[in-house]
């Protein structure tokens, strides 16, 4: 009977002890809230694009009728509107690319001759190519770069009569020259860019040889045209690839 009454005794007296034991027992501090880290999207101008271009060209002239006289220069300005194909690769905030353009044109001029009052000269530059390399500087989604390389117009050279207006020799001729440009495009959405783009084309001097049978133009049929274009374009690209080649990898900053 001793030994029940001792052991009854001790049983109750453990579980007594028990629960003061863990409510020693100091908890441990809850881990520190750790935000998530902040994702920052950066624009990507790297791959292939394709656009459209429209805008305003300004073509300078000058006739001179070789061995005889110089019969002056003129201007002519008009609309341009074409499309343009390119790729471009991105390294840090510098940009590269390759593109070739090719506008339609209306830039056309007609002159009374300084030479003879009864003729008249006209030039018309219905289409222009430019084949340029780019070198940019992109502030995440803005971009500015300049441009150069070469530049070809489609011209037409023609000796009128003032009197009924009829075309009395005419050239046509291909002309190969060179570009520099410059220009600022905004990506606006993930794979769209706009921008705007001025460009100077120097097309230098060509010989040109017309054929005609009339009295006034025998002595003038050979001839030297200089050329330069200036234009000014609003351009709009769409660049190939998913929402990912908008936007390049997120840049994680954690705080």
């Amino acid at each position: 009977m001793k030994k029940f009454l001792l052991g009854t005794i001790g049983l109750v007296a453990l579980g007594m002890a028990a629960p003061a034991s863990a409510a020693d027992l100091r908890a441990r501090p809850a881990a520190p809230y750790a935000p998530p880290p902040y994702v920052a999207s950066i624009y990507d101008w790297s791959g292939f694009y394709i656009g459209a271009n429209g805008g305003w060209g300004q073509s300078r002239n000058c006739w001179d009728f070789v061995g005889v006289v110089s019969d002056g220069c003129r201007e002519r300005s008009g609309g341009l509107i074409g499309g343009q194909l390119g790729y471009r690769w991105q390294a840090g905030t510098w940009v590269f690319g390759l593109e070739g353009q090719g506008d339609w044109a209306d830039l056309s001029n007609t002159r009374v001759s300084v030479f003879d009052h009864t003729l008249s000269t006209r030039t018309k530059t219905d289409g222009i190519g430019l084949f340029t390399g780019q070198i940019g500087y992109a502030w995440n989604a803005a971009l500015l770069y300049v441009k150069g390389g070469a530049a070809v117009t489609s011209n037409r050279f023609s000796i009128l009569d003032n009197l009924t207006g009829f075309e009395l020799a005419a050239a046509s001729a291909t002309r190969w020259g060179g570009t520099v440009g410059v220009g600022f495009e905004y990506g606006f959405a993930p794979n769209w860019s706009f921008g705007a783009e001025y460009d100077h084309l120097f097309m230098g001097h060509a010989n040109n040889s017309f054929t005609s049978v009339d009295p006034r133009i025998v002595g003038i049929l050979n001839n030297r045209i200089s050329q330069d274009v200036d234009m000014v374009t609003l351009r709009i690209n769409y660049r190939f690839g998913g929402y990912g080649r908008g936007y390049g990898a997120p840049v994680a900053a954690r705080y």
